[in-house]
C-alpha cells in the first residue's frame, strides 16, 4: 500500500509542477499576444484566397429577404470572431450597426466588418484594425479561432488527399504499392 500511496503523492506533485509551469508560460504568451496574432495572421494570409469567403459588400433585400444586385469584396476574407456591435458605423454616423465581424483578409489584415441594413438596401463598412484593437475588442477568441481554422483546413486537406488516393487505388489496382 505504501507503494501506492508513494507513487499516487508523485502524481499529485507532477500535476502541481506542470500547473505552474502551465500558468508561467500562459503569462509569457500573454506578454507577447498581440506579436503572436500578427504573426500568425502574416503565416495564415497566403491561405486565405484558396479558404476564405467572398464577403458582402452590400446588396438589396426583396420582399422575401433574399438578396440581389449584391456585391462583394474583391479579398476573401474569413471571421474569427463576433462582437455587440456598436452604435453605428464610423463612415456614416446615420446608418445602425446590425451585426459586427472581425475579419482577416487576404492581406494579412484584420477588419472589423460592420453590417447595416434598412428597407432599401443592406451594406457594410470594412474598418482596418490592428491585432492590439482586436485583441481588445474581441478577446482571446481570435486566436483560437485563428489557429483552430488552419487545423480544419489541414484536416480537410488530408482527408481530401485519402480520398484520392482511394479513388486512384480503384482505379488503377495494378499500380498499387
Amino acid at each position: 500500500m505504501d507503494e501506492i500511496e508513494k507513487g499516487f503523492k508523485k502524481l499529485v506533485e507532477k500535476i502541481e509542477k506542470k500547473g505552474k509551469e502551465r500558468e508561467e508560460l500562459t503569462e509569457e504568451v500573454r506578454k507577447h499576444d498581440i506579436a503572436l496574432l500578427g504573426k500568425m495572421a502574416a503565416i495564415s494570409a497566403p491561405l486565405i484566397p484558396k479558404i476564405g469567403l467572398n464577403m458582402l459588400s452590400k446588396g438589396k433585400p426583396d420582399t422575401k429577404g433574399e438578396l440581389y444586385d449584391t456585391v462583394f469584396y474583391p479579398k476573401k476574407m474569413i471571421i474569427l470572431g463576433k462582437t455587440d456591435p456598436v452604435e453605428f458605423r464610423p463612415d456614416n454616423v446615420s446608418k445602425k450597426v446590425v451585426d459586427q465581424f472581425c475579419v482577416l483578409s487576404e492581406d494579412g489584415s484584420f477588419y472589423e466588418l460592420m453590417y447595416s441594413s434598412d428597407t432599401v438596401q443592406v451594406d457594410s463598412y470594412l474598418n482596418p484594425i490592428t491585432p492590439d484593437a482586436a485583441v481588445q475588442i474581441y478577446g482571446y477568441d481570435l486566436l483560437f479561432m485563428l489557429y483552430r481554422a488552419m487545423r480544419d483546413y489541414l484536416k480537410g486537406q488530408e482527408d481530401l488527399i485519402d480520398a484520392l488516393g482511394k479513388t486512384l487505388n480503384i482505379l488503377f489496382p495494378e499500380g498499387k504499392k
